[in-house]
């Protein structure tokens, strides 16, 4: 679980930094500029919080709980939100944009797990 939870978050900062730069660089649309940027911003920041939730679950019961809850969460909202919004705008497929709601309740639903981590104890 930690092995892939480490390679949504390499494979999720990387693919955020590269549409980041693409939208500065390469996007004339301003709606493709937007959600490359939307993307890229939500991707990092959850890339990140999943690289911090493995630090948490080292040290916890690693299979179960909110912890475990709450990274797979990120990682389902980075695949779904993040990559569904690049290859929307990559392929033109306007299909993967249905995909991106359910991704950012994942997000939401990682963080009310991290929450609920709080009042547990060890």
């Amino acid at each position: 679980m930690i092995r892939l939870w480490l390679f949504v978050a390499g494979f999720g900062g990387a693919a955020s930094v590269i549409a980041g730069a693409a939208a500065a660089h390469l996007a004339d649309d301003p709606a493709t500029a937007t959600l490359l940027r939307n993307g890229s911003t939500y991707g990092m920041i959850h890339a990140a919080a999943l690289l911090a939730l493995i630090g948490v679950a080292q040290g916890r019961e690693p299979r179960r709980g909110p912890a475990t809850f709450a990274g797979w969460f990120f990682a389902i909202g980075i695949v779904l939100f993040s990559l569904g919004q690049f290859a929307h705008v990559a392929t033109g497929i306007a299909r993967f944009a249905y995909v991106v709601p359910i991704g950012g309740t994942a997000f939401i639903l990682g963080w009310v797990c991290i929450a609920i981590l709080a009042f547990r104890r060890r």
